[in-house]
Formats: C-alpha cells, structure tokens, sequence
C-alpha cells in the first residue's frame, strides 16, 4: 500500500523507517498567508473544524517558524533548507524594478539543491501544485520551469514559470473568466494531489501542496456573496471553504487506506495581511512582512497515525522551516545531500520534545526603498535572532535594538534590552556576523 507524507506546512518527525517498510508519501500543504490564529483550535476566534481534526489526529507545534515574513524568501527556505537571503532572496518576488530595489534575484537559482530533488534521488515521484512564487510572472520571462527544481508534475499560478491555463485566463492574479474560478482553485490543487497520488500508486511520493488560499483576494463563491475585498466578511467564507478542502483531502486518504502511512504536515509560509486586531496572530505583535511573532510564528499539524501518536501538543519545542530537509528526510529514511541550515527534528515530530541546538536567523528589510512595510508598531527591526527563549531584534546599523523572553512575553510588548546587557551584546554579536557572511547583490 502506498504511503503518503502530507506536508501541511507542518512537518512531522520520526526517528526513520527500515529499510523492510515501505517509504510513505509526503504532502506538504503550505498555506498562503495563514496566521497563527486563523486556526481555531490555535485561537478560536474562527472556525476550522477540519483542520482542528487533523490536530487531534496527530501533533500540534506552538513555536513553528518560517524562514521568512513574506512569501518568496519564506518559500525558499522550504525548498532548500537554507536562509533564502543565501539564495539573493529577500522579499517577494516581482517585475525586475521591483526586484532590484529589493537587492534580489529574479528567481531561485536552478542550481540550488531542493527537498524535491532530494527526494526524487531517493526513489519519490514528485509534484507541485499550487503557489510556486519563486520565480517567473509579470516581466520576468526567463525564470526556470518548476521541473529544474526536480518535479516530475506540476500545476500552478500566474506567479510561475509554468502558469496553468485554466487558472490564468488573463495576466493577473486571477480573473472572472479563469476557467477554474477563484473559489475553486483550493479544490482544483486538492484533485491534482489525489490524482498524482493514484497514478503513482506503486511509488512513494512528495506531494507540494501549496493553495494560494488564504490570500487576498478573497473572492468567496458557491452561496457567499462573489466580492473580491480584503474585509473580514469575505476572509471568513474564504476560510471556511479552504477548511472545508483540506477535511476532503484527509477524507479520500482516509477512504483510500492511504492515511495511515502518510505524514501530513499543515503549516502556512508566513503570517497574516491584514490582521483584523490582531486576531490573525492570536494577539501576537506583527503580521505579514514583520519579524515580530506575528508574522514568522506559524500552525504547524503533523499528522502521520502509522508513527506520530494523536493528540498531541508540544509547546516548548522550536522548530523552524529551514529543519524540514533533514526531518523529513529522517522520517522517508532517505539520505539528506544538503548541507543546510536546519537540523533534523524527527524526534519533535514524533512526540519527543527537545531543546533546538542551533540559533535561527532573520532578515527582512535591506533597505527604505521596498521594506517600509508594515506601518506603525508591527514594523519591526529588519534583523532577528532566536535562541533558547531570547529574541533579539535590531537594524543592521546597530538601532532598535530589542530583546525579547518569549516564555515571559510571546507578544513582545516589553523590551528587555536595557536590563540584560550581556544577552545582548552575544546574540547582536551572533546575528551581525551571520548577516555581514551573507551574499550580497
């Protein structure tokens, strides 16, 4: 029987498989744009009943991170277990002026090594379906197909090298006579991942399950009212038939027999826009494009019933998106050939909690001309540090300095700096070597 790890943008870890059982599959489902608390059963504010299920079908992580608030660099980190600013990506990717304010490429370098390529060299077939945005769209014509990253399949959107025509009927983000509409594009990535699953049915599989839900805009369909708007009224409907989407997914695997050697990872690439007091980020300072919590700490589910007990929930373990190479690589027992920037967290995943043994470093806002985002107090320095229970926030001119506990204080209302000097003279130390070591435009 063919296993499946889904990959939920919430990875779960296991010590690793014999080689007399078979590989599962791998789904990593990747939210766009989801806060921390868009999940109710993270919050409560709104209503996920579907993916509150899949929480208590396995693990549920508190101190997830995501290698970047925004989403190119955010998806870079995943697809190469590396800083994204090593790769020249800083901010989300555009047209060329765009992306050379930002002091960035025009897209991932092909020659990068990837989580699909490695898997691929390790006997998966590989798919890609939904958001690619690392490359491609808009003026830049020459960014490599998602093939060069070692997918066997794809299907994706206009911010691609390999736009799907029946999501992109005119060249925008979507539009009215996209033949699968905008509210039905979360199902459409939901049959391909099944159907890739079905024909590869004698082979395991690394599924990127990467909806553009829950993205603006919000273009509700079906019995909401058709509005594109970035008002809580449309989000809420948008929510809900994502929910609803991702409760089919684990019901085929389900109906399948494919659920119960598959690991399923739920998690989103970076925090939310706009957060509607807060309530987005569960009341955490920061949203999208801030390196306050807000905008990096993300839901991460991982759900896999052959290895990872139900109902679990780890609130002292940091995991972030740079482990997911060498954690899942662990769980398919499968050979990591990237030398990355993470570690390998199976242990976390398979509900061992444990202390992480390396720092996790930031970077967002290299200049005023492209980084001046977001206003008023979510703005955050444009360089972060964490390690154990400290964060440390500050330009790279050395102001704004802030150092947060986050056991004490997860919504950084109170700087500590002033009281813990030592703190912060190692860990600015620590960050301004790891920023100054890397490559610049």
């Amino acid at each position: 029987m063919k296993n499946i790890v889904l990959f939920l943008l919430l990875l779960p870890a296991a010590s690793g498989i014999s080689a007399q059982q078979p590989k599962p599959n791998i789904i990593f489902i990747l939210t766009d744009d989801m806060g921390y608390g868009d999940i109710s059963c993270y919050n409560g504010v709104y209503n996920t009943l579907n993916i509150d299920k899949l929480a208590t079908q396995g693990i549920r992580l508190t101190r997830y991170y995501s290698a970047s608030p925004v989403c190119s660099p955010s998806r870079t980190g995943l697809m190469t277990g590396m800083a994204p600013a090593k790769w020249n990506m800083t901010n989300y990717l555009s047209d060329r002026k765009h992306n050379s304010n930002c002091e960035q490429a025009d897209f991932l370098n092909p020659a990068a090594a990837t989580i699909a390529k490695v898997f691929k060299g390790g006997g998966y077939a590989t798919g890609h379906f939904g958001k690619w945005h690392m490359g491609g769209g808009r003026d830049v014509t020459n960014a490599p197909s998602i093939k060069d990253y070692g997918f066997d399949e794809w299907s994706s959107t206009w911010e691609s090298p390999d736009p799907d025509p029946v999501l992109t009927a005119k060249n925008w983000i979507w539009s009215d006579q996209d033949s699968i509409k905008r509210w039905n594009r979360t199902a459409y990535f939901v049959d391909k991942t099944l159907a890739f699953l079905q024909k590869h049915s004698g082979q395991p599989c690394f599924i990127n399950l990467w909806p553009d839900d829950v993205h603006t805009p919000w273009v509700p369909g079906g019995d909401f009212v058709k509005e594109e708007g970035d008002d809580e009224k449309n989000f809420i409907p948008v929510l809900k038939e994502y929910d609803v989407q991702i409760g089919r997914l684990m019901g085929e695997l389900k109906r399948t027999g494919l659920d119960k050697n598959t690991i399923v990872v739920f998690t989103s690439d970076n925090g939310p826009a706009p957060n509607f007091r807060h309530d987005r980020s569960a009341g955490m300072r920061g949203a999208k494009v801030s390196l306050y919590e807000g905008g990096i700490r993300m839901p991460m589910i991982v759900s896999w019933p052959a290895q990872v007990k139900a109902g679990q929930v780890d609130s002292s373990s940091v995991v972030t998106a740079n482990d997911m190479i060498p954690t899942l690589c662990q769980l398919a027992g499968i050979t990591n050939t990237i030398n990355g920037d993470g570690e390998d967290r199976s242990g976390v995943l398979l509900g061992r909690p444990s202390l992480r043994g390396k720092a996790i470093f930031w970077e967002y806002g290299r200049n005023e001309i492209s980084f001046n985002y977001p206003k008023g107090r979510d703005r955050s320095p444009s360089l972060a540090i964490l390690e154990g229970n400290w964060k440390l926030l500050m330009n790279k001119d050395g102001s704004r300095t802030e150092l947060y506990n986050l056991q004490a204080d997860k919504n950084e209302v109170s700087s500590a700096a002033e009281q813990q000097p030592g703190v912060v003279k190692a860990l600015s130390e620590k960050l301004l070597n790891w920023w100054q070591a890397l490559p610049k435009l």
